[in-house]
């Protein structure tokens, strides 16, 4: 499995390159402007280029991985499709080709016979990454391929992306939007049981070079699978003995310390952020994208992402889930949550990765219908929810 995962980190890196590409290549970032302009699009693509970009980073993740992992390609999913209808009613299909020429040619009829974009895109699509960690490298972990599938998010916070911002703020180290919260999210869960097993966070845009303007990006990964766990924030291998696994802030004197941290969605339900100010005071953060809210949680930089919407994916939460679950913490639904008495012993609710919401259609079936929290420390979580119950109104923790 540590290949399988070595691999999902290069075709990451690999992606994460096409996201910077798309800003940084003046062709193609002159693309993107056509975008921020409403009513000013241009009718000749037969795609708009927001989608494109996400298209081309989850096709090159599934048939790099299919090149590599035969079989696995169709236990990939994500949320776009790649299949695009031009002006003249043509149905293009888009896929890498075997070489960069023909991978330019079939871009091309995407774009509308704009050659010099669909070769500066091929050309960092075919690109070769190297990738190395050296706590991967010196591990070896064994699991049937045939258990495995993947959520893909390729592009998460696409409007962040498209509107560029690159000199935001951030408000004790929690950016509330920009370029920084644009994140690449790739999550591996066990299909016969839905737990999450392995996932990888890319954050293409971190830091500029203020001299050149180019953006470097970080990467962060998780694997838990039968006792063993890593992740990328710990240089050593934890085995769980029956008791948690964690890491930074998250130890026993911490889980008691009355000072609660969390970051939430700026459209959270006024009644929702009511409660979390008297549990949290002023230690509440707004910030863009499922992923990177969920990625300040795997820093450390809060204890809790919590969003009671149902309008989060098992694309936007796996990846997330199987880094979190490796250091001890997970992702839970928050309906559940509320609506069960810890003194009944009974397990968190965690969110599994394997089936379809019951009676729903279209994206809607993959939905965290239950909303979800985030968290690294299960003793933090749990004096957590017992405070949060307290000062919801009563009819908040039913509905």
């Amino acid at each position: 499995m540590s290949d399988i995962l070595r691999e999902l980190l290069c075709v990451s890196e690999k992606a994460a390159n096409i996201a910077r590409a798309c800003r940084q290549q003046e062709t193609l970032f002159q693309l993107l402007i056509e975008e921020k302009k409403e009513g000013e699009k241009n009718k000749k693509f037969a795609v708009d280029f927001k989608t494109l970009a996400d298209v081309l980073v989850q096709e090159v993740i599934k048939q790099n991985m299919e090149n590599k992992f035969p079989g696995l390609e169709k236990n990939i999913s994500g949320e776009e499709s790649n299949e695009f209808t031009n002006d003249l009613g043509e149905k293009i299909t888009l896929r890498l080709c075997s070489t960069e020429e023909e991978t330019a040619e079939l871009l091309s009829k995407v774009l509308n016979g704009n050659k010099v974009a669909s070769e500066a895109l091929a050309r960092v699509v075919h690109q070769d990454v190297a990738f190395t960690d050296p706590t991967l490298d010196s591990t070896e972990i064994n699991v049937p391929q045939d258990i495995l599938g993947i959520w893909v998010d390729p592009i998460d916070s696409t409007y962040q992306y498209i509107k560029g911002s690159a000199d935001i703020k951030s408000n004790q180290g929690i950016f509330p939007c920009g370029l920084q919260c644009v994140t690449i999210l790739i999550g591996v869960y066990d299909i016969q049981t839905g737990v999450p097993l392995m996932g990888v966070i890319n954050q293409p845009f971190v830091s500029r070079d203020p001299n050149t303007l180019r953006w470097k990006g970080q990467c962060y990964w998780g694997l838990s699978y039968m006792g063993t766990n890593m992740h990328s924030l710990q240089l050593t291998i934890s085995r769980r003995n029956g008791s948690e696994t964690h890491t930074g802030n998250t130890g026993s004197e911490a889980a008691f310390s009355p000072s609660f941290s969390a970051v939430i969605s700026t459209s959270e339900k006024e009644t929702v952020k009511a409660a979390l100010s008297r549990v949290c005071g002023d230690r509440i953060f707004g910030a863009a994208g499922a992923g990177y809210k969920s990625l300040c949680v795997v820093q450390g930089l809060v204890d809790i992402y919590i969003f009671s919407e149902d309008t989060t994916f098992k694309w936007d939460s796996c990846a997330a889930h199987a880094i979190l679950r490796a250091m001890g913490g997970g992702i839970v639904d928050l309906k559940e949550c509320l609506e069960r008495n810890p003194e009944t012993g009974l397990d968190l609710p965690q969110l599994v990765y394997h089936v379809e919401n019951e009676g729903a259609a279209g994206v809607d079936r993959w939905a965290n219908k239950g909303g979800l929290i985030a968290y690294r420390s299960r003793k933090r979580l749990e004096a957590f929810l017992s405070l949060l119950v307290q000062n919801l109104a009563p009819a908040e923790t039913h509905t």
